[in-house]
């Protein structure tokens, strides 16, 4: 029997919900003992740490890991990075931010064997922690401020959740109760008002009010917040199976409406032209669940039960509260996907690369990992360490496969013969050299220039907009926020409009929160040259920068150095130094004799700066 005929239905255009459960069948294909062998389906057990040829000095397992495959391939890593990048590596992945002059001081001439592990254990408890490690879950959470489609209007509350998951982030709540509550925060603390909020997990995605009829509407929406359950939590693209069984994967079509009945109680009051509530409530009532005949939803058929995926689970539910039971089910120490799915993302953004290909579809098609094993170990490991992220970020970025440098350096010729054996660094033998996104960018951008306000939680704030932008938009879209204030706010804290993207954002690959981001793409576009180069953000940037480097200095050479310790944190090059010698020589006779000396000595260096921020090494971390 194929997949793609295994349903049998007999059906009248119009029949009622009662005749539908009456006449149609559901018919599911049976799970293959192949697809059950599938990786990612296997049960998750713990390897056993691979003997190298390395130095006994090495005590981090990951890199045990990575060089046996090395050594299997008879290759030899690049050495460690020296320290400035080390510290801009380290911190722009776990705060988002730029390190400053001091800090790179402090770790350059800290020559005890502590100093990275100190370092890495600062960042950890920085505040500036969540707010960065919130927004790659924002993106899996399709979290944003307003509704989307043709009205967009703005959701007052969404805000609450964006502050729960910083915060939750940042005193390192368990990933198993970070999961259960986003799922049934309202069920397992009814009386704590902040596991509510907890819920916009689930109500986060894209909603149509003013739909014409309310079952359509539900319906779209159940099936969004399953399918998004689904690849977030577990990696299965569930949504594939939504009129017919899944044509890769062994997921059938009842299995996909099976797993949408755990959310029968979400939406319990749905009413056109008003907007559904921002988190879930205990006191709801479950609906009657049903399979939908090709997906269409004026076919209703049989009545289905809340019950797991049969491919990850054997027996069926059994449970007056399902969201409960789904809670509980998804954050099992011996659940085979949703540890290793959570490692794999924690990889992603450190290395730039996922394990395993797709970071939310773990199904057939989806790439097998490069590294199976070191994947099953940081899966037992996060669970082992009571599933504490900060613990598995901590022994991420403290491996020497971490701290590798991304170039050639003074060893060309390991260098030479990794590229030829290992192009795509599948191995791991150097760091992968990798894009701000759009947010690190313009974070970056505000704290080398001082600007940067640290006022935490809230709406989000609306910083001015290009006026030709302004003037395409409806009236009241983009409010600028009075507080001036605001408008040097951490880029997570800016509102977050499904329909206009903040154009920094926008220009660097920004999702824009209609659908699970799972790995950002990373385009090269005039536009993000021309916001870099022309637009009044990166001019006041600029200006605010060289004023400031003015005034501690009159000399040019001074000056440069001062600008590269601002935006690059480190020192320039002596081909470097003569090359922003000869740029401010040249450009103060290109300007207009007009100006005053103090005039034209401020501009030639606003534009050195403006030349630095549109480096590639500006926008890139090595």
């Amino acid at each position: 029997m194929t997949r793609g005929h295994v349903l049998f239905c007999v059906c009248m255009i119009g029949a009622s919900a009662l005749a539908g459960e009456k006449k149609f069948r559901i018919r599911e294909p049976e799970i293959s003992e192949n697809e059950r062998k599938h990786w990612a389906f296997r049960p998750l057990t713990r390897p056993q740490i691979p003997t190298t040829k390395a130095p006994s000095g090495i005590n981090n397992p990951i890199d045990r890991f990575i060089l046996a495959r090395l050594e299997k391939a008879n290759l030899r890593p690049l050495p460690t990075a020296n320290r400035p990048t080390l510290i801009r590596r380290l911190t722009f992945d776990l705060l988002g931010l730029p390190p400053t002059i001091k800090q790179v001081q402090r770790f350059v001439q800290d020559s005890s064997p502590s100093a990275y592990a100190k370092l890495v254990d600062r960042l950890l408890v920085n505040p500036a922690y969540g707010e960065r490690w919130a927004q790659h879950w924002l993106d899996l959470a399709r979290f944003a401020e307003t509704d989307g489609f043709e009205h967009d209007h703005v959701r007052k509350e969404a805000w609450r959740y964006r502050d729960w998951v910083i915060e939750a982030l940042n005193r390192d709540l368990p990933y198993d109760e970070f999961v259960r509550l986003q799922i049934a925060g309202d069920l397992l603390k009814p009386d704590q008002n902040k596991t509510h909020v907890a819920t916009g997990f689930l109500m986060s995605g894209p909603d149509m009010p003013d739909i014409n009829l309310v079952e359509e509407r539900r319906h779209v929406l159940l099936n969004e917040m399953a399918s998004n359950v689904g690849s977030v939590f577990l990696g299965l693209t569930l949504e594939c199976a939504q009129c017919h069984d899944h044509k890769y994967d062994p997921l059938s079509q009842g299995d996909f409406y099976r797993f949408r009945a755990f959310f029968s109680d979400v939406l319990p009051n749905l009413k056109r032209f008003k907007q559904h509530p921002m988190t879930v409530r205990a006191t709801s009532k479950p609906t009657t669940s049903r399979f939908v005949i090709r997906g269409d939803f004026r076919r209703p058929g049989p009545v289905v039960k809340a019950a797991f995926p049969r491919i990850v689970a054997q027996k069926p539910v059994i449970s007056t509260e399902p969201r409960k039971a789904l809670a509980f089910w998804l954050t099992k120490s011996d659940h085979p996907l949703t540890a290793r799915v959570m490692a794999n993302r924690l990889w992603l953004h450190h290395f730039g690369k996922p394990l395993a290909g797709m970071p939310s579809d773990f199904g057939i098609l989806s790439d097998e990992p490069t590294h199976p094993q070191l994947l099953d170990w940081l899966a037992t490991e996060l669970v082992r360490n009571d599933w504490s992220l900060k613990r598995i970020h901590r022994l991420m970025v403290t491996s020497q496969a971490y701290q590798r440098a991304s170039r050639s350096g003074l060893n060309r010729a390991i260098w030479d013969r990794l590229m030829k054996a290992d192009p795509n660094n599948l191995l791991l033998g150097r760091m992968n050299r990798r894009r701000l996104d759009g947010e690190s960018i313009r974070d970056a951008m505000l704290s080398c220039a001082n600007l940067t306000s640290f006022k935490r939680g809230g709406a989000g704030a609306r910083p001015p907009l290009p006026k030709k932008l302004v003037e395409a938009l409806l009236k009241n879209q983009w409010n600028v926020s009075p507080n001036r204030e605001d408008h040097y706010r951490r880029s997570i804290y800016v509102f977050a409009r499904r329909n206009l993207r903040y154009p920094i954002f926008e220009a660097f690959d920004r999702p824009d929160g209609n659908a699970s981001c799972a790995k950002r793409s990373k385009s090269t576009t005039a536009p993000q040259a021309l916001i870099l180069l022309n637009s009044q953000f990166s001019q006041r940037i600029a200006q605010t920068v060289a004023a400031d480097v003015r005034r501690q200095s009159d000399k040019p050479k001074k000056q440069i150095r001062l600008c590269y310790q601002r935006l690059l944190a480190r020192s320039p090059r002596e081909i470097e130094l003569k090359i922003g010698l000869g740029f401010l020589k040249v450009h103060q006779k290109s300007f207009k004799s007009n100006r005053s000396h103090d005039q034209l000595q401020l501009s030639v260096l606003s534009d050195y700066c403006l030349a630095l921020l549109n480096l590639n090494e500006f926008t890139h971390i090595d």
